[in-house]
């Protein structure tokens, strides 16, 4: 059977490839042309050139394709042009599916974000129907792959087929961009990590993400969230783990998210206005920490039957990486 990825050669994208070959699937993979191809080398996948935003191209990569999984997203902290976010998250989001409608996919895998699912105002654990609230949705990223999950909904009203996967915070293998919990565990790597916020993450091996997109599209039921995550942890006891894969001492040093907030806006201020990189602190980075980002992962082991690889393989998968590929 043939299947589109689109993403495939960033982080996620990369382990459904991977996935999708193990399980003996016909891979076509949209690539822009200049995205780095480092996570597609070697392996037996057509790559079509196109782009979220030209049509024809996405019809193109589509004609013959029984099956879509739609992964391509602009996903960071921080973008010198805010409305990249919503061009490629939300307007890509509605062009692939009308093309995939118009071409007769049979079944698409969308994968949204855990960051368009809500926490409870009162604590606990966010599940696939806590609504989001504005305050939830801090950033950009987060806002338009909100939006993007209204085209969705708006598609699937209209009897496209889709299932849609949240993923938490992926780690593992594979990691090129990389990610910002990928930067996390590179900043610990390289040293620079002498402080922190306490807040709260979900972590979940990114082959195990990749192994819940296709049981999504095997499995799944049309129109449902499953939240691919697995062990809610404390970003102190991510930083213990990493200590002892590493033997790097671990920071002690816990600041508090308000003494950070004006650090925060004056280090995007300055990315914006001077450096027009990253900035050092990502404002939204420090506003999402204001969160315990915990959830319950228990839908999708039931109904999808989810794998949860101890986070702790996850975890020496990415140092291991890393450290092979000169990152650090």
């Amino acid at each position: 059977m043939k299947v589109l990825v689109t993403g495939a050669t960033g982080f996620i994208g990369a382990a459904v490839v991977q996935a999708l070959l193990q399980a003996g699937m016909e891979v076509r993979a949209l690539v822009r042309p200049t995205s780095p191809r480092d996570n597609l080398e070697g392996l037996p996948v057509e790559c079509v050139e196109g782009d979220l935003l030209d049509f024809t191209s996405l019809r193109r990569a589509l004609a013959g394709c029984r099956q879509l999984y739609h992964i391509a997203a602009h996903y960071a902290l921080w973008d010198r042009n805010p409305a990249q976010f919503y061009r490629v998250n939300v307007e890509g989001t509605r062009w692939v599916l009308m093309a995939a409608r118009d071409v007769g996919v049979e079944r698409i895998v969308y994968t949204s974000t855990i960051g368009a699912i809500g926490l409870p105002e009162g604590g606990g654990l966010g599940t696939e129907t806590t609504p989001v609230t504005c305050a939830q949705l801090a950033g950009d990223y987060k806002r338009s792959k909100y939006l993007a999950e209204q085209e969705v909904q708006r598609f699937l009203a209209e009897g496209l087929p889709v299932v849609i996967v949240n993923p938490t915070a992926p780690v593992g293998e594979r990691d090129i961009k990389p990610t910002p919990t990928g930067q996390m565990i590179l900043d610990f790597l390289r040293g620079r990590m002498w402080a922190y916020i306490e807040t709260g993450m979900n972590l979940i091996d990114v082959d195990d993400v990749a192994v819940g997109h296709l049981l999504a599209m095997e499995r799944g039921r049309i129109g449902e969230r499953y939240i691919l995550g697995c062990r809610n942890l404390m970003l102190r006891d991510i930083f213990a783990m990493l200590s002892e894969l590493t033997h790097i001492k671990a920071p002690t040093l816990k600041l508090p998210w308000r003494l950070v907030l004006p650090l925060a806006y004056a280090s995007t201020w300055w990315s914006n206005v001077v450096t027009h990189r990253p900035p050092r602190i990502p404002l939204e980075g420090v506003r999402m920490a204001k969160y315990r980002m915990h959830y319950d992962c228990s839908k999708a082991i039931r109904e999808l039957g989810l794998p949860q690889t101890p986070v702790e393989v996850a975890l020496e998968k990415a140092v291991t990486w890393f450290r092979r590929h000169g990152y650090v």
